[in-house]
């Protein structure tokens, strides 16, 4: 089964690759490997909640947390699909690296990036395996509370 297939059979349709804010760009293949920009949970081309994550009021909760960044994995995939033409390149997910803005108290920050390594297992299976760092921040581009940027293998 290929990723397109793979996604469809999971009801999720890739987005068109985001915009930059600033100036980079998305993605870089360099040999087999391309490596994302960091990439924020933009959905419909805008960010659905701003702030800090924890717990308590004026928060964003941690397993919300975690579905934006599942929502980064996939403008991630956009973004590689991009530079190589298709998400069916890829073979295999190297390296996540994800980023949490977080109230001063929040350690949790291993879990909210769950999110996204929990959806390349569901899409790419073992392929999705992969090495990774979650890192609390003080805060974001545009007040993100979430950042996502992968390395991965692809097919020449």
């Amino acid at each position: 089964m290929t990723v397109t297939q793979r996604l469809a059979e999971l009801g999720i349709t890739l987005p068109p690759a985001p915009a930059p804010v600033a100036t980079y760009i998305p993605a870089r293949k360099s040999g087999n490997l391309v490596y994302t920009s960091g990439q924020l949970p933009f959905q419909d081309g805008r960010l659905p909640i701003t702030g800090k994550v924890g717990e308590g009021a004026g928060l964003v909760p941690p397993e919300l947390a975690g579905d934006l960044a599942r929502l980064c994995c996939l403008n991630a995939l956009a973004a590689i699909a991009g530079v190589t033409g298709s998400v069916d390149s890829i073979t295999r997910i190297v390296k996540v690296v994800g980023f949490v803005a977080s109230d001063p108290s929040f350690t949790g920050q291993p879990g909210v990036i769950n999110g996204a390594s929990e959806f390349l297992g569901e899409v790419f299976g073992e392929a999705g395996m992969h090495a990774r760092s979650a890192v609390g921040v003080a805060v974001l581009p545009l007040d993100s509370p979430v950042e996502v940027e992968l390395i991965v293998e692809v097919a020449n």
